[in-house]
């Protein structure tokens, strides 16, 4: 028998204040190669929070996390080489065309320039945007920026993808497309971090869905595991159920009720 699995991801103990507020709450979570985690929640519960604090880009919590086996406050940043994100609200830089952004992004990530661009150049191809490649992000639409995102984040082939919203703005097609490349990226090992509010979406593509309120983890599990659970249809059914959000239905009908009031009619 082999040796258990080390987790890509544990973190222990995981508290975390922005002043007089308790953003996280003695998170614990372990994750393992392969996993497709969809990590939802309300705005506000700690989601963003939760990634920023692995990707080094927030200090000042209490607890432990450990990616890839090292304590990420040990000051080495080398673990960053093995991850990718794509954040909700991306600032790329506009001035620049696809070839310049993506050759920068991938050199900083320690490929070789020539290697970068050549390897950036048949995936934009890959994504229909070739003819796109010299041209000045500026002049892009939001799907097509959204598609450089995502290539930038996988240019150098990362061992973990941590993914906010990584489907805005794309068309049905590319949907399609990006969630057989997670799912492709997962079976060989990878692990895809994922963050979104289309329950649906997240639903269909995460081997293991993370529920995080308030600061807390209030179910953690496979789609089916919570649905036994909770014995809620949809995931969103279960996501209002456990976040306690069940007045939609009277707030979209009272919203409704006053655009009709003193609306002229014929």
């Amino acid at each position: 028998m082999g040796l258990p699995e080390e987790p890509v991801i544990s973190i222990s103990g995981l508290w975390m204040n922005y002043s007089d507020r308790m953003v996280l709450r003695g998170i614990d979570l372990e994750v393992y190669r392969g996993q497709i985690i969809g990590y939802i929640g309300p705005n506000g519960a700690g989601k963003s929070t939760t990634v920023k604090i692995m990707l080094g880009l927030v200090e000042g919590y209490t607890g432990t996390v450990r990616i890839f086996g090292r304590d990420i406050a040990d000051g080495d940043a080398a673990y960053k080489r093995r991850i990718g994100y794509v954040p909700e609200i991306a600032e790329l830089y506009d001035s620049l065309t696809a070839r310049e952004y993506l050759t920068f992004i991938g050199e900083l990530y320690g490929m070789e320039r020539t290697e970068a661009d050549a390897k950036a150049e048949r995936l934009m191809d890959l994504l229909n945007l070739k003819k796109a490649y010299d041209m000045r992000i500026a002049s892009y639409s939001k799907g097509m920026k959204q598609k450089v995102l995502l290539i930038s984040s996988m240019l150098h082939d990362p061992d973990i993808l941590f993914l906010d919203e990584p489907l805005s703005g794309l068309d049905a097609n590319s949907v399609m497309v990006v969630k057989e490349i997670f799912a492709s990226l997962a079976a060989q090992g990878k692990t895809i971090f994922y963050s979104s509010h289309i329950m649906d979406v997240v639903e269909k593509i995460s081997s293991r869905i993370i529920l995080i309120n308030g600061g807390d983890i209030v179910a953690d599990g496979t789609f089916a595991q919570l649905q036994e659970q909770n014995r809620e249809g949809s995931l969103e059914d279960i996501f209002n159920q456990l976040t306690g959000f069940d007045k939609y239905r009277d707030i979209a009908g009272e919203f409704v009720a006053v655009l009709g009031e003193g609306a002229p009619h014929e």
